[in-house]
Protein backbone atom coordinates (compact mmCIF):
# COMPACT_ATOMS: atom_id res chain seq x y z
CA UNK A 1 0.00 0.00 0.00
CA UNK A 2 1.66 3.20 -0.86
CA UNK A 3 1.51 6.09 0.99
CA UNK A 4 -1.01 8.37 -0.05
CA UNK A 5 -3.30 4.95 0.00
CA UNK A 6 -2.81 4.69 3.39
CA UNK A 7 -3.25 8.75 4.03
CA UNK A 8 -6.89 8.76 1.83
CA UNK A 9 -7.85 4.92 3.50
CA UNK A 10 -7.51 6.47 7.10
CA UNK A 11 -9.74 9.71 6.41
CA UNK A 12 -12.73 8.14 5.68
CA UNK A 13 -13.83 11.04 3.75
CA UNK A 14 -17.18 11.43 1.91
CA UNK A 15 -15.32 12.57 -0.97
CA UNK A 16 -12.94 9.74 -1.29
CA UNK A 17 -16.02 7.40 -1.02
CA UNK A 18 -16.79 8.81 -5.07
CA UNK A 19 -13.57 7.44 -5.96
CA UNK A 20 -14.50 3.91 -6.40
CA UNK A 21 -16.71 4.90 -9.20
CA UNK A 22 -13.50 5.72 -11.08
CA UNK A 23 -11.20 3.22 -13.78
CA UNK A 24 -8.43 2.02 -11.60
CA UNK A 25 -5.70 4.58 -13.17
CA UNK A 26 -8.01 7.55 -12.63
CA UNK A 27 -8.58 6.10 -8.70
CA UNK A 28 -5.51 5.87 -7.77
CA UNK A 29 -4.61 9.63 -9.53
CA UNK A 30 -7.27 11.02 -7.06
CA UNK A 31 -6.20 9.07 -4.25
CA UNK A 32 -2.57 10.66 -4.76
CA UNK A 33 -4.58 13.92 -4.64
CA UNK A 34 -6.52 13.45 -2.38
CA UNK A 35 -4.00 12.76 -0.18
CA UNK A 36 -1.94 15.80 -1.14
CA UNK A 37 -4.47 18.16 -0.38
CA UNK A 38 -4.94 15.96 3.03
CA UNK A 39 -1.22 16.59 4.21
CA UNK A 40 -1.25 20.30 3.56
CA UNK A 41 -4.55 20.95 5.28
CA UNK A 42 -3.65 19.21 8.09
CA UNK A 43 -0.74 21.36 8.83
CA UNK A 44 -2.75 24.16 8.69
CA UNK A 45 -4.87 22.60 11.07
CA UNK A 46 -2.32 21.10 13.50
CA UNK A 47 -2.47 22.30 17.49
CA UNK A 48 0.49 21.26 18.37
CA UNK A 49 2.49 23.76 15.77
CA UNK A 50 3.21 27.26 16.19
CA UNK A 51 2.05 29.26 13.11
CA UNK A 52 5.49 30.20 11.92
CA UNK A 53 6.51 26.42 11.49
CA UNK A 54 3.32 25.83 10.20
CA UNK A 55 4.44 28.71 7.41
CA UNK A 56 7.94 26.87 7.61
CA UNK A 57 6.41 23.68 6.53
CA UNK A 58 3.63 24.62 3.92
CA UNK A 59 6.88 26.51 2.37
CA UNK A 60 8.82 23.69 1.82
CA UNK A 61 6.01 21.90 0.32
CA UNK A 62 5.22 24.16 -2.10
CA UNK A 63 8.98 24.80 -3.05
CA UNK A 64 9.27 20.66 -3.30
CA UNK A 65 5.91 20.49 -5.44
CA UNK A 66 7.20 23.20 -7.54
CA UNK A 67 10.01 21.17 -8.96
CA UNK A 68 7.85 18.90 -10.87
CA UNK A 69 7.19 22.06 -12.81
CA UNK A 70 10.85 22.67 -14.16
CA UNK A 71 11.69 18.71 -14.67
CA UNK A 72 12.88 18.15 -11.25
CA UNK A 73 12.43 15.53 -8.77
CA UNK A 74 10.36 16.34 -5.52
CA UNK A 75 11.84 15.14 -1.91
CA UNK A 76 8.56 14.75 -0.38
CA UNK A 77 7.02 11.33 -0.27
CA UNK A 78 3.56 12.10 -1.29
CA UNK A 79 4.66 14.80 -4.11
CA UNK A 80 7.09 11.86 -5.88
CA UNK A 81 3.68 10.03 -6.12
CA UNK A 82 1.71 12.72 -7.58
CA UNK A 83 4.60 14.10 -10.04
CA UNK A 84 4.04 11.48 -12.30
CA UNK A 85 0.17 12.81 -12.19
CA UNK A 86 0.76 15.93 -12.59
CA UNK A 87 2.23 15.43 -15.78
CA UNK A 88 0.21 12.89 -17.14
CA UNK A 89 -2.68 14.76 -16.62
CA UNK A 90 -1.31 18.37 -17.18
CA UNK A 91 -2.25 19.80 -13.65
CA UNK A 92 -2.00 23.59 -13.70
CA UNK A 93 0.90 25.23 -11.35
CA UNK A 94 -1.52 27.72 -10.80
CA UNK A 95 -4.09 25.94 -9.29
CA UNK A 96 -2.15 24.67 -6.55
CA UNK A 97 -0.64 27.81 -6.30
CA UNK A 98 -4.36 29.06 -5.37
CA UNK A 99 -5.00 25.81 -2.99
CA UNK A 100 -1.40 26.87 -0.80
CA UNK A 101 -3.48 30.24 -0.95
CA UNK A 102 -6.71 28.43 0.66
CA UNK A 103 -4.52 26.85 3.31
CA UNK A 104 -2.70 29.34 4.15
CA UNK A 105 -5.96 31.45 5.39
CA UNK A 106 -6.52 29.42 7.94
CA UNK A 107 -3.29 30.40 9.23
CA UNK A 108 -3.55 34.81 9.11
CA UNK A 109 -7.47 34.35 9.54
CA UNK A 110 -10.04 32.77 12.38
CA UNK A 111 -13.23 35.02 11.17
CA UNK A 112 -14.51 36.00 7.67
CA UNK A 113 -15.88 39.38 7.31
CA UNK A 114 -18.79 39.00 4.93
CA UNK A 115 -20.16 36.12 2.45
CA UNK A 116 -17.12 37.40 0.08
CA UNK A 117 -14.72 36.55 1.56
CA UNK A 118 -16.13 33.10 2.83
CA UNK A 119 -16.75 32.56 -1.12
CA UNK A 120 -13.10 33.41 -1.70
CA UNK A 121 -11.97 30.83 1.25
CA UNK A 122 -14.48 28.14 -0.52
CA UNK A 123 -13.03 28.72 -3.96
CA UNK A 124 -9.62 27.92 -2.71
CA UNK A 125 -10.26 24.92 -0.58
CA UNK A 126 -12.65 23.27 -2.81
CA UNK A 127 -13.21 24.88 -5.59
CA UNK A 128 -9.62 24.46 -6.76
CA UNK A 129 -9.15 20.72 -5.80
CA UNK A 130 -12.66 20.38 -7.77
CA UNK A 131 -10.67 21.89 -11.34
CA UNK A 132 -7.81 19.79 -10.62
CA UNK A 133 -10.08 16.58 -10.31
CA UNK A 134 -11.93 17.44 -13.54
CA UNK A 135 -8.36 17.28 -15.18
CA UNK A 136 -8.11 13.73 -13.94
CA UNK A 137 -11.78 12.78 -14.58
CA UNK A 138 -11.40 14.37 -18.12
CA UNK A 139 -14.32 16.44 -20.13
CA UNK A 140 -14.58 17.70 -23.16
CA UNK A 141 -16.95 21.05 -22.22
CA UNK A 142 -14.69 23.95 -20.44
CA UNK A 143 -18.21 24.66 -19.26
CA UNK A 144 -17.27 21.82 -16.78
CA UNK A 145 -15.11 23.86 -15.26
CA UNK A 146 -17.81 26.00 -13.92
CA UNK A 147 -19.50 22.83 -12.42
CA UNK A 148 -16.50 22.30 -10.62
CA UNK A 149 -16.31 26.00 -8.99
CA UNK A 150 -20.03 25.55 -8.21
CA UNK A 151 -19.92 22.28 -6.60
CA UNK A 152 -17.05 23.19 -4.61
CA UNK A 153 -18.36 26.40 -3.31
CA UNK A 154 -21.55 23.82 -2.31
CA UNK A 155 -19.54 21.34 -0.85
CA UNK A 156 -17.26 23.59 1.89
CA UNK A 157 -20.55 25.40 2.68
CA UNK A 158 -21.98 22.37 4.23
CA UNK A 159 -18.97 21.72 5.68
CA UNK A 160 -19.06 25.33 7.49
CA UNK A 161 -22.55 24.39 8.91
CA UNK A 162 -21.37 20.81 9.79
CA UNK A 163 -18.06 22.07 11.31
CA UNK A 164 -20.03 25.10 13.64
CA UNK A 165 -18.94 23.48 16.73
CA UNK A 166 -16.16 22.01 16.51
CA UNK A 167 -14.47 25.16 14.51
CA UNK A 168 -15.80 27.13 17.39
CA UNK A 169 -13.34 24.90 19.78
CA UNK A 170 -10.70 25.88 17.95
CA UNK A 171 -11.55 29.64 17.82
CA UNK A 172 -12.35 29.45 14.16
CA UNK A 173 -15.91 31.03 12.90
CA UNK A 174 -15.93 30.36 9.35
CA UNK A 175 -19.71 31.84 9.20
CA UNK A 176 -19.07 35.51 8.12
CA UNK A 177 -19.14 38.40 10.86
CA UNK A 178 -21.78 40.36 8.62
CA UNK A 179 -24.14 37.73 8.96
CA UNK A 180 -23.58 37.26 12.37
CA UNK A 181 -24.69 41.00 12.57
CA UNK A 182 -27.28 40.73 10.62
CA UNK A 183 -29.09 37.73 12.56
CA UNK A 184 -28.38 39.60 15.66
CA UNK A 185 -25.89 36.69 16.88
CA UNK A 186 -22.52 37.73 18.88
CA UNK A 187 -19.18 35.59 18.51
CA UNK A 188 -19.11 34.71 21.88
CA UNK A 189 -22.89 32.78 21.35
CA UNK A 190 -20.99 30.55 18.73
CA UNK A 191 -17.93 30.22 20.76
CA UNK A 192 -19.77 29.07 23.74
CA UNK A 193 -22.05 26.74 21.82
CA UNK A 194 -25.16 28.38 22.30
CA UNK A 195 -28.45 27.71 19.69
CA UNK A 196 -31.04 30.11 19.58
CA UNK A 197 -33.98 31.01 16.86
CA UNK A 198 -31.71 33.87 15.39
CA UNK A 199 -28.67 31.01 14.91
CA UNK A 200 -31.44 29.35 13.20
CA UNK A 201 -32.19 31.68 10.94
CA UNK A 202 -28.11 32.83 10.31
CA UNK A 203 -27.29 29.25 9.47
CA UNK A 204 -30.14 28.96 7.15
CA UNK A 205 -28.85 31.81 5.04
CA UNK A 206 -26.02 30.40 4.58
CA UNK A 207 -27.55 26.76 3.64
CA UNK A 208 -29.80 29.32 1.39
CA UNK A 209 -26.22 30.11 0.02
CA UNK A 210 -25.18 26.74 -0.25
CA UNK A 211 -28.45 25.26 -1.81
CA UNK A 212 -27.58 28.67 -4.38
CA UNK A 213 -24.77 26.38 -5.80
CA UNK A 214 -25.93 23.22 -6.12
CA UNK A 215 -28.55 24.01 -7.72
CA UNK A 216 -26.37 26.03 -10.27
CA UNK A 217 -23.33 22.97 -10.10
CA UNK A 218 -26.50 20.85 -11.17
CA UNK A 219 -27.62 22.72 -14.15
CA UNK A 220 -24.38 24.03 -15.53
CA UNK A 221 -22.78 20.65 -15.92
CA UNK A 222 -22.82 19.66 -19.63
CA UNK A 223 -24.74 16.86 -21.03
CA UNK A 224 -21.51 15.62 -22.56
CA UNK A 225 -19.50 15.62 -19.44
CA UNK A 226 -22.16 14.11 -17.27
CA UNK A 227 -21.04 10.19 -17.58
CA UNK A 228 -17.15 11.44 -16.88
CA UNK A 229 -18.03 13.35 -14.06
CA UNK A 230 -20.27 10.44 -12.03
CA UNK A 231 -17.25 10.59 -9.06
CA UNK A 232 -18.37 14.48 -8.95
CA UNK A 233 -21.77 13.81 -8.90
CA UNK A 234 -21.59 11.18 -6.22
CA UNK A 235 -19.96 13.89 -3.63
CA UNK A 236 -22.53 16.22 -4.65
CA UNK A 237 -25.34 13.79 -4.09
CA UNK A 238 -23.61 12.57 -0.76
CA UNK A 239 -23.12 16.08 0.71
CA UNK A 240 -26.81 17.09 -0.53
CA UNK A 241 -27.96 14.49 2.17
CA UNK A 242 -25.88 16.25 4.40
CA UNK A 243 -27.25 19.40 3.68
CA UNK A 244 -30.76 17.97 4.51
CA UNK A 245 -29.94 16.40 7.62
CA UNK A 246 -28.22 19.71 9.03
CA UNK A 247 -31.89 21.35 7.95
CA UNK A 248 -33.26 17.94 9.88
CA UNK A 249 -32.00 19.17 13.27
CA UNK A 250 -32.61 23.24 12.63
CA UNK A 251 -28.36 22.98 12.43
CA UNK A 252 -28.35 22.89 15.98
CA UNK A 253 -24.55 21.15 15.62
CA UNK A 254 -24.40 22.32 19.17
CA UNK A 255 -26.40 19.92 20.74
CA UNK A 256 -26.26 17.20 17.83
CA UNK A 257 -24.02 14.50 16.87
CA UNK A 258 -22.20 15.88 13.58
CA UNK A 259 -24.78 14.40 10.91
CA UNK A 260 -23.77 11.56 8.73
CA UNK A 261 -24.61 9.40 6.42
CA UNK A 262 -25.12 5.80 7.44
CA UNK A 263 -23.12 2.64 5.26
CA UNK A 264 -26.53 1.57 4.09
CA UNK A 265 -27.26 5.40 2.59
CA UNK A 266 -23.94 5.34 1.39
CA UNK A 267 -23.84 2.18 -0.32
CA UNK A 268 -27.10 2.60 -2.11
CA UNK A 269 -25.95 5.88 -3.58
CA UNK A 270 -22.88 4.36 -4.89
CA UNK A 271 -25.49 1.62 -6.18
CA UNK A 272 -27.31 4.57 -7.40
CA UNK A 273 -24.48 6.14 -9.02
CA UNK A 274 -23.26 2.88 -11.09
CA UNK A 275 -27.04 2.31 -12.47
CA UNK A 276 -26.63 5.56 -13.77
CA UNK A 277 -23.21 4.89 -15.41
CA UNK A 278 -23.85 1.82 -16.60
CA UNK A 279 -27.92 1.09 -17.10
CA UNK A 280 -28.28 5.06 -18.14
CA UNK A 281 -30.83 5.45 -15.14
CA UNK A 282 -31.81 8.95 -14.16
CA UNK A 283 -28.53 10.82 -12.81
CA UNK A 284 -28.55 11.52 -8.96
CA UNK A 285 -30.28 14.82 -8.11
CA UNK A 286 -29.45 17.32 -5.84
CA UNK A 287 -30.16 20.78 -5.52
CA UNK A 288 -33.79 20.45 -5.55
CA UNK A 289 -36.31 20.66 -2.26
Amino acid sequence: MTTATSITRKSKSNLALAFILLPKEKRYAMTVLYAFCRQIDDIADAINIEVPQKRHLLAQWREDLSKVYVNSSPSLEINQELAPIILKFQLPKTLFEELFKGVEMDLEKNRFANMEELEQYCYRVASVPGLLSIEIFGYSNPKTRQYAVCLGKALQLTNVLRDVASDAKRNRIYLPLSQLHAFGVTEEEILQGIFSDRYLQLARSIAARARDFYQLASQCLPPEDRHAMIAAELMGKIYWELLKKLEQIQFNVFHNPKPKLSKTKKLSLILMALAHKYLHTPRLKYGLS
